[in-house]
C-alpha cells in the first residue's frame, strides 16, 4: 500500500483498522455494517500503469481546432482540481494516475489495436462499409469487388458492427454465404435473425429462418427464442404464440421449456393476459412445473394486477406446487414499487407464517425502494432483520446497500461496505463496482472513480456500459476532453460498445457544456454506426447550435438526421 498517498488523518483509520485486527478486536461482520461509521476506509490504491489511451477514428466533417481539449497538451481538470484531489474528502490523488491517464506510448497503442482486433481484412471491410448502401445487393456487390475472401470470424464480427444497420448486415451475410467453399455456423444464422428481428423486417427474419430449416441442425431451441423474443418486444404476441404452436415444423421440442420461453416474453413485454391464455391452451398437453406459475404471477405484478396475480398463486396450489420466495419476491417488488411498504410488510409476515424465508433478493428489492424513498434508517432495520433470519448477503445485496447509502448522502459509510465486503466472504462483483463508481461521479470524487476502474482490471472484473456512463457524464459536466477521450478509448479496448442511450449522455452533455464540435462528432458517429439520435438529443443539439449561431453544423446535422432516418 502506498501510505504516502493517504493524509495522516487516513492512515491513522488504516492503522488503527490494522490494529484490531491483529488484536484479536475487529468486529463481526455483522456489526461493522450495521455501525456504519463516520470514518469510512479510503478505496485502496494500486499502481496504475496499463491501462492507455488510443485515438478515436478519424471523421472530417467536424474537424477539431488545435487547441480543442482533445488535444495532447491540455492538462486534466480530474487530475488539477484541488476539490477532487482533496484527501480528507476522500479522494487521495496519486502521481501515477496522471501518467494512466496521459502518457500512451507507442508500443501501447500497437497492443490496443491488435487486442481490438483491428487491421487486414476488418479495416479494410469496415471502410468499404462507411457508405450509406440503398439495398443489401449494393453491399453485395461493394463486397465483391474489394476481393477479400469471407471467414466466419470476419463474418461475425461485421455482424457485431452493424448489428444496428439491417441491410448492411443482411449484404455481408448474403455476400459470405454466396462465396465459394465457405459455410455460415449456425450461430451467424442465429446472429442474423436477431439483427433483422430487431430491426422488425420480419419478412426476411422468416426467410432467413426457414432456410436454416432446409439445413439439418440448424435450427435450434436458441433460434427460436430470438424469434418469440423479437415478435413479443414489438407487440406481435399472437405471432409469438403461433411459433410455440409450430415448433414441431423446425425440429424443435414443444415441452415445458418451450411453453416457459413463450409466456415469459410475452410477461416480460406487457403480454401478462397472452401469457396466461397460452397456459390455458397448453396445460393439459404440456407438463407445468413452479416455474411456469411463477413467470405467469410474475407478469400479472408487473401489470399491476395483483388480484390475477394472487389468483394464479392460488391455482399453483391447486396444482400441487408450494409458492416459493420467488412466488413472494413479485409482491414484495411490486408494492415496493408503489412505495406502499405495508403491505410489503404483510407479505413477509405471510411468508413467515408459511414457512417460506425471503431470500436475499427479495431483501434487496425491499431494501432498495426504502432507499430511494429516503428511508434509510428503516432500510437498515431490514437489512438487521435480514441478518436475523439468517440470510446471507451477496454481491448484489452489497450493491444494493451501497446504492442506498450513497443516495442518503452517506459516501463515506458506502466506501466502508465496499471495502468491508470481503470480511464476510463475498467478492466484489461487477454490480458492487457499479454502484460505487456511480456515487463516486455523482459526488464528483474523479480521482476515486478513475481508480476504481482500474481496481476492476487488477481484480479482472470486465466493465459494462453502466460503469462507463456515470464516468463519462462526469467528464462531458468537468468539460474534461483528454479524460474523456480516455475512457473511451479504454470502452474500445474492453470491447464495449457505445449504444444509443450513451450516445445520447454524450451528445446532450456537451452540447449544454459548450463543446458543440464535440457533440456534433458523437452525433455524427452514432448515424455513421447506424443508430438514429433520440429526437429530444436531435432538438437539444439543434437549439444549442442555433444559439450559438453555428447555421453550418446545424445545417449538417439536420442531413445527417434525415440520412439516419433513411436508414430505418
Amino acid at each position: 500500500m502506498l501510505l504516502t498517498s493517504f493524509s495522516s488523518k487516513s492512515v491513522r483509520h488504516v492503522l488503527t483498522f490494522c490494529i484490531q485486527i491483529s488484536e484479536g478486536k475487529k468486529m463481526q461482520p455483522k456489526l461493522t455494517i450495521l455501525k456504519l461509521f463516520k470514518n469510512s476506509l479510503a478505496p485502496v490504491p494500486h499502481q496504475i500503469n496499463r491501462l492507455l489511451a488510443k485515438h478515436l477514428s478519424t471523421i472530417t466533417q467536424f474537424p477539431l481546432t488545435h487547441d480543442s481539449p482533445f488535444s495532447p497538451e491540455s492538462p486534466s481538470r480530474l487530475t488539477r482540481d484541488p476539490k477532487l484531489s482533496d484527501p480528507e474528502n476522500g479522494n487521495f490523488f496519486i502521481s501515477p494516475l496522471a501518467n494512466w491517464v496521459d502518457n500512451p506510448t507507442l508500443e501501447n497503442f500497437k497492443s490496443i489495436a491488435a487486442e481490438s482486433g483491428t487491421g487486414g481484412d476488418i479495416d479494410k471491410v469496415k471502410g468499404i462499409l462507411k457508405r450509406h448502401f440503398p439495398s443489401e445487393d449494393a453491399v453485395v456487390k461493394a463486397l465483391d469487388e474489394s476481393g477479400i475472401n469471407a471467414t466466419n470470424d470476419l463474418v461475425s464480427q461485421l455482424l457485431e458492427r452493424f448489428s444496428n444497420q439491417w441491410i448492411t448486415a443482411l449484404g455481408v451475410f448474403i455476400w459470405a454465404k454466396n462465396q465459394t467453399g465457405y459455410v455460415h455456423t449456425p450461430r451467424l444464422y442465429d446472429l442474423v435473425v436477431d439483427i433483422l428481428g430487431k430491426c422488425k423486417k420480419f419478412g426476411i427474419m422468416w426467410k432467413v429462418v426457414n432456410e436454416m430449416n432446409e439445413l439439418n441442425g440448424h435450427v435450434s431451441f436458441s433460434t427460436m427464442s430470438i424469434v418469440v423474443r423479437r415478435l413479443a418486444s414489438s407487440g406481435m404476441y399472437k405471432d409469438a404464440i403461433d411459433v410455440l404452436r409450430g415448433l414441431e415444423k423446425y425440429r424443435v421440442k414443444k415441452d415445458t421449456v418451450a411453453l416457459n420461453m413463450v409466456m415469459h416474453a410475452l410477461a416480460k413485454q406487457g403480454g401478462a393476459k397472452d401469457a396466461y391464455s397460452v397456459f390455458l391452451e397448453f396445460k393439459d398437453s404440456i407438463t407445468l412445473d413452479s416455474h411456469s406459475f411463477n413467470i405467469l404471477i410474475h407478469g400479472y405484478c408487473e401489470a399491476r394486477m395483483l388480484d390475477d396475480a394472487r389468483k394464479t398463486m392460488e391455482e399453483m396450489e391447486k396444482h400441487g406446487f408450494r409458492p416459493d420466495a420467488s412466488s413472494y419476491t413479485c409482491f414484495i417488488k411490486a408494492y415496493c414499487k408503489q412505495k406502499d411498504f405495508r403491505n410489503v410488510e404483510v407479505i413477509l409476515n405471510e411468508m413467515g407464517e408459511k414457512g417460506c424465508e425471503p431470500d436475499v433478493i427479495a431483501y434487496s428489492i425491499y431494501i432498495r425502494a426504502l432507499g430511494k424513498a429516503r428511508k434509510i434508517n428503516e432500510a437498515l432495520e431490514v437489512y438487521e432483520k435480514m441478518n436475523k433470519n439468517s440470510c446471507k448477503p451477496d454481491a448484489k445485496f452489497f450493491s444494493t446497500l451501497i446504492y442506498v447509502l450513497g443516495r442518503s448522502g452517506r459516501l463515506n459509510d458506502a466506501w466502508y461496505v465496499f471495502e468491508d465486503m470481503e470480511n464476510h466472504g463475498v467478492s466484489r462483483d461487477l454490480w458492487t463496482y457499479n454502484a460505487m463508481i456511480y456515487h463516486a461521479c455523482a459526488n464528483r470524487q474523479g480521482n476515486s472513480a478513475l481508480k476504481l476502474l482500474e481496481r476492476m482490471e487488477v481484480n479482472s472484473c470486465k466493465p459494462d456500459l453502466e460503469t462507463y456512463q456515470p464516468l463519462l457524464k462526469m467528464c462531458c459536466k468537468m468539460k474534461d476532453m483528454k479524460v474523456l477521450k480516455f475512457l473511451l478509448s479504454h470502452m474500445f479496448n474492453n470491447n464495449v460498445r457505445i449504444d444509443l442511450s450513451t450516445y445520447a449522455l454524450l451528445i446532450r452533455e456537451l452540447a449544454e457544456s459548450g463543446k458543440l464540435e464535440h457533440a456534433c462528432f458523437f452525433f455524427q458517429d452514432a448515424v455513421l454506426n447506424g443508430i438514429v439520435p433520440k429526437d429530444r438529443t436531435y432538438e437539444i443539439l439543434l437549439k444549442e447550435l442555433g444559439q450559438n449561431n453555428m447555421v453550418e453544423m446545424k445545417g449538417k446535422i439536420e442531413k445527417l438526421m434525415l440520412q439516419a432516418k433513411e436508414q430505418i
